[in-house]
């Protein structure tokens, strides 16, 4: 029994290696049909390459001439500095001699009033629009209005003597105080202007009525600006 299954043994290992060496024949002629084909096809696409001549047929070096040697100039000459000016000893002629000024010899009522401005033009569409009323209106505190000009005079109209009239538009509302205030005839001064619109509002008045009924109206009133 024994004997029967090592003959076997050996019969399948024989076959076995006749198997392989039928199929390690077959892969090898595979191999070198490949290596052939594609040897074949490797000097078709790429064929040998050749190395191109290289000469050195260039052109030559040409020289070029320098430029002469720039000689520097020396430094300039140390200028010297110029004496100091020194007053001289002339005599000025005593009528050519300028006469101080003082007030005495120059008195406020000799010297010329400041310029006058101009006063802006004004259409007819700047004028306020007029409110019906039977009773105008009256200042009442007129004197009070006195001392204020006379206490804010400007100044430098005053030492000249400059006087003036300023016309205005004065809006008076139901209760006789002033609301708003423009300029309707300007003194050609504009500090006395700003003055007349400052004390304008200072104003009280008795309001106007319409039909014995208290209104606002736009009252035209006139600023004299007098020397006492």
């Amino acid at each position: 029994m024994t004997g029967s299954m090592s003959r076997t043994e050996g019969r399948l290992h024989d076959d076995a290696y006749k198997r392989f060496d039928r199929r390690l024949s077959d892969w090898i002629a595979i191999g070198v049909i490949i290596s052939v084909v594609a040897v074949s096809l490797k000097n078709t696409l790429f064929p040998s390459l050749r190395a191109a001549e290289i000469s050195g047929g260039g052109e030559g070096i040409t020289a070029i001439q320098l430029p002469p040697t720039v000689e520097v100039p020396p430094p300039p000459v140390h200028i010297v500095r110029p004496a100091t000016p020194r007053v001289g000893a002339a005599e000025v002629a005593e009528d050519l001699t300028i006469a101080p000024t003082t007030f005495e010899a120059n008195p406020v009522e000799n010297l010329p009033p400041p310029p006058r401005t101009e006063a802006p033009s004004r259409s007819e569409e700047d004028r306020p629009r007029f409110i019906p009323y039977d009773t105008p209106p009256r200042l009442l505190n007129g004197e009070e209005i006195q001392r204020i000009l006379q206490r804010e005079y400007p100044r430098d109209l005053r030492e000249a003597r400059v006087e003036g009239r300023v016309i205005l538009w004065a809006y008076v509302d139901e209760e006789g105080e002033v609301r708003q205030v423009r300029v309707q005839q300007s003194s050609g001064y504009a500090a006395m202007d700003q003055v007349a619109l400052a004390v304008a509002q200072r104003m009280e008045y008795r309001p106007a009525r319409n039909r014995d009924k208290k209104t606002a109206v736009w009252v035209q009133q006139a600023i004299a600006f007098v020397m006492q």
